[in-house]
């Protein structure tokens, strides 16, 4: 709190709201990360790409799904994420994010990215097909995201499958 400022201020003229914190993000609206992680399947000519959304605040995973690295796969991501009802967007600078998240709902920029990006570095150290040099790698898609999938499902959502 600025104290030289309230000092100066004229107490008619402040106007004070008070508000619960889930409250007051209902009323901001939900603010999202969004990054893709990339990885291969076989050999490192066949990419396989990690596209996840985080909550900005509380780091928990909303969604994610595998793919290329194409507006497709970014687009079936953005379906998932429309029923949480997302009013801000924070990724890095790939064109994807541009070409189809409206621009005021959009900021880019690595500052507000860092939950997400240490996902990616958790993901990396616990899951070893991740890992760029190694010898553990999966020889099919399938394989690759199930991997990966279980893995999300039970440290981020909590659940066994």
């Amino acid at each position: 709190m600025n104290h030289g400022v309230l000092a100066s201020l004229n107490p008619a003229q402040v106007e004070v709201e008070i508000w619960r914190a889930d409250e007051l993000e209902v009323r901001r609206g939900l603010s999202s990360e969004l990054d893709e992680m990339w990885s291969y399947v076989c050999k490192k000519a066949n990419p396989r790409w990690l596209w996840h959304a985080i909550d900005h605040h509380t780091g928990k995973v909303l969604a994610y799904v595998f793919g290329r690295r194409k507006d497709n796969v970014f687009l079936r991501l953005q379906q998932l994420l429309e029923p949480f009802g997302i009013t801000k967007f924070y990724t890095d600078g790939w064109g994807a994010y541009e070409r189809h998240i409206e621009a005021e709902q959009h900021q880019v920029g690595k500052e507000n990215t860092q939950k997400i990006e240490s996902k990616h570095i958790n993901l990396r150290t616990r899951i070893k097909r991740l890992v760029r040099r190694t010898l553990c790698f999966s020889k099919t898609e399938q394989m690759h995201d199930l991997v990966i999938g279980l893995f999300i499902n039970r440290y981020e959502f909590g659940l066994s499958l």
